[in-house]
């Protein structure tokens, strides 16, 4: 929306009333405040009917108003939108405050009410600190204060950031309303800008994606979690088009399949493709439509990955876990927790990460046992969390090559494996000192007496978890008396 014109009063507030109406200033022909004449008042009332939003030759702030946000309360909208009616929330355009007060049954301000307000006297890099702690929809309100906080509130600094969430929330139109406004000084480029987070916004698409792809290229972190509407097509424009980009989370996005270079960019830049993503970190959790053959894809051309999460990634196999070895060697933490078709040889493949691997999530693989806990043992000893809940072949002889080979663990969670032990607890209390989290619950054959030795070796034990054990409160007591920062998870009533 371009047209209108700005007084040149400076830092004034302004307010508006009436249903809808964005307060638009007119032209001020003196310095000297009066009440508005009754032509003026039509020509307000015709530029308001005329067009609904009116800016200077740039862009106006974008601001993003739930349907029953206060902004749209007793009929008191900052701009007339069909929002009010339709229930949907939009991301609006709004002009850049005016200077002076224009509506009709505003009353001039007393003198006493002229006075400077209290935050008005603060230097403007203490506004800018304060404005930095705010969200991207309350920033955008309070761009619509005055001409100052206007200023203030676009200050490129700010602006590194855009977090948007909410299911209603149109997320293509504040996308392209805010980076249009973000481009202003530096045209068509928000060079500012480096992380995005839309998680949540189900109404995100693949336009969306294309607005942050064409204007954000200097973009380190995205995230779309829960956003199912994406697909491939736009994921691939986005980090062909951010070279930068670093950290992207796509989980429970359903149709992304494989993350690749788009066809244009492989030719522009083979031979040398495989290695221009410069993605550390990856989150396809939910994504159930992964594959190996998109796992494969996604390791030739991220080689450079740390994190890994491929949470009820179903149809993952050991064969994908192969390849990913192939290619991403640096891999620290990696979860393929309710892959339920990974087994002993998957586990084979991942220990090649030797001593890199510090995090491990294999929860409810059933397929894996003593035999995959060993390989895993027997290179990464450098291991600090493991995950293996619901890991049923999982016995205390496994824990026992555990805790003699990674003798640094600190987070062991191994609930709901019923073959585990007294047994293995005491070599976990014997080798592993360090340890801080420790997750036994459902396990049918853990008694007090276990808990006891964990508790006379393990001081720093933080957290422990117990449900559904046959445990004593004798037990349980000893455990609080020797682990004083200990919390108890437990389903023991007589115990408090």
């Amino acid at each position: 929306h371009e047209g209108g014109r700005m007084g040149a009063n400076n830092g004034k507030q302004y307010g508006s009333e009436g249903k809808g109406s964005s307060s638009i200033s007119s032209d001020v022909s003196s310095s000297t405040d009066h009440t508005p004449t009754k032509a003026q008042k039509n020509a307000a009332t015709s530029e308001d009917s005329d067009l609904s939003m009116r800016t200077l030759s740039t862009p106006s702030p974008a601001l993003i108003f739930p349907p029953n946000s206060p902004g749209f309360q007793n009929g008191r909208g900052s701009s007339t939108s069909s929002s009010s009616v339709t229930g949907e929330t939009v991301a609006m355009v709004h002009s850049p405050p005016p200077t002076r007060l224009t509506h009709p049954l505003i009353r001039l301000a007393s003198k006493h009410q002229k006075e400077q307000a209290h935050i008005d006297r603060l230097p403007d890099h203490s506004m800018i600190q304060i404005f930095s702690f705010l969200p991207t929809n309350q920033l955008c309100r309070c761009a619509r204060v005055c001409r100052r906080w206007y200023n203030l509130a676009w200050d490129p600094r700010l602006w590194r950031t855009i977090r948007l969430t909410g299911e209603t929330i149109n997320v293509d139109r504040a996308l392209k309303v805010l980076t249009r406004r973000l481009c202003q000084d530096t045209p068509n480029v928000c060079l500012m800008l480096e992380t995005v987070i839309v998680s949540g916004c189900r109404r995100l698409t693949d336009r969306g994606l294309y607005t942050i792809a064409q204007c954000c290229p200097e973009l380190r972190r995205l995230e779309v979690s829960g956003c199912y509407n994406i697909s491939n097509e736009a994921v691939f424009d986005v980090v062909s088009l951010c070279p930068n980009l670093e950290h992207l989370d796509v989980s429970g996005c359903s149709k992304v399949t494989c993350i690749s270079l788009t066809r244009e960019a492989s030719i522009k830049l083979s031979p040398l493709h495989g290695k221009q993503i410069s993605i550390r970190y990856l989150d396809m959790t939910d994504c159930f439509v992964l594959e190996d053959e998109g796992l494969h894809t996604i390791a030739a051309h991220c080689t450079q990955l740390t994190h890994l999460y491929l949470r009820r990634c179903v149809r993952i196999t050991d064969e994908g876990l192969r390849y990913l070895m192939i290619y991403c060697t640096s891999i620290k933490e990696l979860s393929v927790s309710d892959c339920r078709f990974v087994s002993d040889f998957g586990m084979r493949e991942i220990a090649k990460l030797e001593s890199r691997l510090r995090y491990l999530s294999i929860a409810h693989c059933g397929r894996i046992t003593d035999v995959g806990i060993r390989y895993i043992a027997k290179y990464c000893s450098k291991l600090r969390y493991l995950n293996a809940r619901g890991c049923e072949g999982i016995t205390d002889h496994g824990v026992e090559y555990l805790a003699k080979n990674c003798t640094k663990l600190k987070s062991l969670d191994i609930g709901k494996c019923p073959l585990v032990s007294d047994t293995g607890l005491e070599f976990l209390a014997l080798n592993c000192f360090n340890l801080k989290r420790l997750s036994l619950k459902s396990c049918e054959s853990i008694t007090g007496q276990g808990l006891q030795i964990v508790a006379a070796n393990c001081f720093d034990l933080q957290m422990l978890n117990v449900q559904d054990c046959e445990v004593s409160v004798d037990a349980l007591r000893f455990v609080k008396r020797h682990c004083k920062r200990c919390i108890i998870e437990h389903t023991n009533p007589a115990f408090f």
